[in-house]
């Protein structure tokens, strides 16, 4: 606590003397444009990984960053993000998970939690389908791997869950709000992003044209492939509907069964662990439920 308290002291004659017109400015409005929810873990901090300034990031945080599917529960996520998509008129929701998460750890051993720790078993409940789908599709992961794994699907099932809410589900259809899946990784600094098109996760940057072209971005992550390089939004849609209506018509039982293998092929060697992550067709149909009736 002491600790703490010097800490109040030198905010308040530093930083704040220095800002006091932005904290004038801020005291009357905040006008966020993007929704940033991730885990209540302590080394994760939003305004820091992507060098946000005060009211430029309205944040979510709970253990996991689930989202509960929307009329599951009356907790503050689902209050939370209606008052930020629909009073804030936030553009851009970033659902960030992370390595070594605590929580991602507690799902996949769920059955332990129920005695020791009932509240949090209860909460990682609103995850199952992260959990049943992790069982199910990546037998032959174990530890640090199957972990990530989970990690980078549960970003996943968060997405969908989004999509659920009424007034995010009506925004995206008028092509006023963007999702986006991410994870952090804590031992190398690096975030990785979720790309529709390839199935899988890649380096930020490479999925909008104008920073795939950014040498200073370029020079900064070379093994980043910018599948997306001169594409508009339209075309990025195009090609996510005609993704989704594929795999509908073509993909078998078996043939889904068999993209959930690990896969040696990923777009970021850097990262050795996070393999190319689909979507199952469930996934897809309800990420982008109506694009293809528009």
């Amino acid at each position: 606590m002491k600790k703490l308290l010097k800490g109040l002291r030198e905010f308040k004659t530093s930083y704040f003397a220095t800002h006091q017109a932005l904290f004038e400015e801020l005291s009357h409005a905040q006008r966020p444009r993007v929704l940033f929810i991730t885990c209540s873990d302590s080394r994760i901090d939003p305004n820091l990984i992507t060098q946000a300034g005060l009211g430029e990031l309205f944040v979510i945080r709970n253990a996991g960053n689930i989202i509960p599917p929307y009329g599951a529960t009356n907790g503050g996520e689902g209050a939370t993000i209606e008052y930020a998509v629909h009073a804030l008129d936030i553009q851009h929701i970033i659902v960030c998970g992370h390595s070594h998460c605590g929580a991602i750890k507690g799902l996949l051993k769920l059955e332990k939690l129920e005695d020791e720790m009932p509240l949090v078993h209860d909460w990682l409940k609103y995850a199952e389908s992260t959990r049943r789908l992790v069982k199910d599709n990546y037998g032959t992961y174990s530890g640090e791997e199957l972990l990530e794994v989970a990690v980078a699907e549960n970003v996943l099932t968060q997405i969908e869950n989004l999509r659920t809410y009424p007034v995010v589900h009506s925004k995206i259809y008028r092509k006023q709000l963007h999702l986006y899946a991410w994870v952090y990784m804590i031992e190398t600094g690096e975030v990785f992003a979720y790309d529709p098109v390839s199935h899988s996760y890649m380096l930020p940057q490479s999925q909008l044209p104008e920073l795939a072209k950014d040498e200073s971005l370029t020079n900064m992550f070379p093994a980043c492939d910018a599948l997306i390089k001169d594409a508009d939004d339209e075309e990025i849609e195009e090609v996510i509907v005609h993704e989704v209506a594929n795999s509908h018509k073509h993909r078998s039982q078996e043939a889904t069964a068999q993209t959930y293998h690990r896969s040696e092929e990923l777009v970021v060697p850097g990262n050795r662990r996070i393999p190319t992550t689909p979507l199952s067709p469930e996934q897809q149909d309800r990420i982008y439920r109506g694009s293809a009736a528009r």
